[in-house]
């Protein structure tokens, strides 16, 4: 799919400025696409090589947590959760643990170990399935949850803003919590709809209840804000929350008596060689990203969707953040690479710029995950894990709008 979309910018691109070149007599179109490349090329280097100091920070910090054991204590927490909600999976199933150390890693941000856990979940899933050839309800559940973006530290998208020159890289950290929440919630609302799962068990509404209320707990705080405040007050928990979380992380450590430092050097080196690798993938979307800005042809349907949506009379700067929002479902890179152009482009403190991160930090890449998850264990009919994912995409894109205006609008 990736394929698909790198080939489908560069071609639609030349197609666009053939007919400027012909039709509007716009002589000089190539000359901005190859000046596009080459500017975009050198752009993403300095971007993947600004990153490294953030990536091996974070990377450290979160190599601490990892070692110190709260990967475990989340799977501990969630284990009781998982177990009704996954009433063919046994209880003690190696599967159970496996899935929830895999929602444990994503919620964390460790996704280089989040990958590997998930794929072992599907594995140990597939062993209770009858039809290995077809989805069982508890892989379906399993993947939506997966597809739904359950972040709680969306670390990433704060270094990739530091670096772009955020005046506060994590202030985007609240309106993704709620949004994540809300395209997780409408996942789990939709499997559960087919698969007739009974949400109104009491540790299961203990859960929902839990979490619903603390994230209604925040809305209420911030509703009572006028915006100035309330941006000044979602920075400060922002800031104080991921504080928090490294001195845990370090506490956990001195009771574990692990060598918080060590660990930290430790994850930091895996920061700087990941830093480097995504080099050339960052160049490939950037430049294919930049060629197609360059021909007109993004203005283009930027131009028609603001057309529609002042059609209905609706604010439309939400309309810059859309190609973000379109191309996650199929491709994490290809909607990173449209997440740092709408911040470079507009800046990463315009209102499209925050918006793109929100949907960032809610969304998955769905059909990745799909292929590589059922792919993984030789799965061939998804039944309706597509269609429940593509409703909890649907549902954090509209929640991020929609909670972005009011933080941001």
């Amino acid at each position: 799919m990736l394929n698909i979309i790198w080939i489908g910018f560069f071609l639609i691109a030349f197609c666009t400025a053939l007919f400027k070149l012909i039709f509007l007599g716009d002589q000089q179109i190539f000359a901005r696409i190859i000046e596009a490349m080459f500017a975009l090329s050198k752009s993403a280097f300095e971007i993947s090589l600004g990153l490294t100091g953030v990536l091996a920070l974070w990377l450290g910090i979160m190599r601490i947590g990892e070692k110190s054991g709260f990967i475990q204590l989340l799977t501990q927490s969630l284990t009781p959760l998982f177990s009704r909600l996954m009433p063919d999976v046994p209880k003690g199933h190696p599967a159970l643990g496996a899935i929830v150390m895999n929602i444990s890693a994503n919620a964390l941000g460790l996704d280089n170990a989040a990958t590997p856990l998930g794929i072992k979940a599907m594995q140990e899933l597939q062993t209770l399935n009858p039809n290995p050839e077809t989805a069982s309800n508890a892989q379906i559940l399993f993947l939506v949850i997966n597809t739904s973006s359950v972040t709680l530290f969306p670390v990433t998208i704060f270094t990739y803003r530091a670096q772009l020159g955020a005046a506060s890289p994590t202030d985007v950290f609240i309106p993704i919590l709620i949004a994540t929440y809300m395209s997780t919630l409408a996942g789990l609302l939709a499997v559960a709809f087919v698969q007739k799962i009974n949400l109104f068990d009491k540790v299961i509404m203990a859960y929902l209840g839990g979490i619903t209320l603390a994230v209604g707990g925040l809305l209420a705080y911030f509703s009572s804000l006028p915006q100035q405040q309330m941006l000044e007050q979602s920075a400060l928990i922002s800031n104080l929350l991921l504080f928090l979380l490294v001195i845990a992380f370090i506490l956990g450590a001195i009771h574990k008596e692990i060598n918080a430092y060590e660990a930290f050097i430790e994850g930091a080196k895996e920061g700087f060689h990941t830093a480097t690798t995504i080099i050339p993938y960052l160049v490939a979307m950037l430049v294919a990203i930049g060629v197609f800005r360059a021909s007109g042809a993004l203005e283009l349907l930027a131009d028609l969707a603001r057309t529609a949506v002042r059609y209905f009379m609706i604010d439309d700067r939400f309309v810059d953040a859309l190609p973000t929002a379109l191309i996650k479902p199929f491709s994490g890179s290809g909607a990173r690479a449209m997440m740092i152009d709408a911040m470079k482009t507009l800046g990463a403190d315009s209102f499209a710029g925050r918006l793109s991160c929100i949907v960032q930090g809610s969304t998955e890449t769905t059909f990745y995950v799909l292929a590589i998850y059922f792919g993984s264990v030789g799965i061939k009919h998804i039944r309706h894990a597509a269609a429940c994912g593509i409703i909890a995409d649907f549902a954090g894109v509209v929640a991020s709008i929609f909670v972005a205006y009011w933080f941001f609008g």
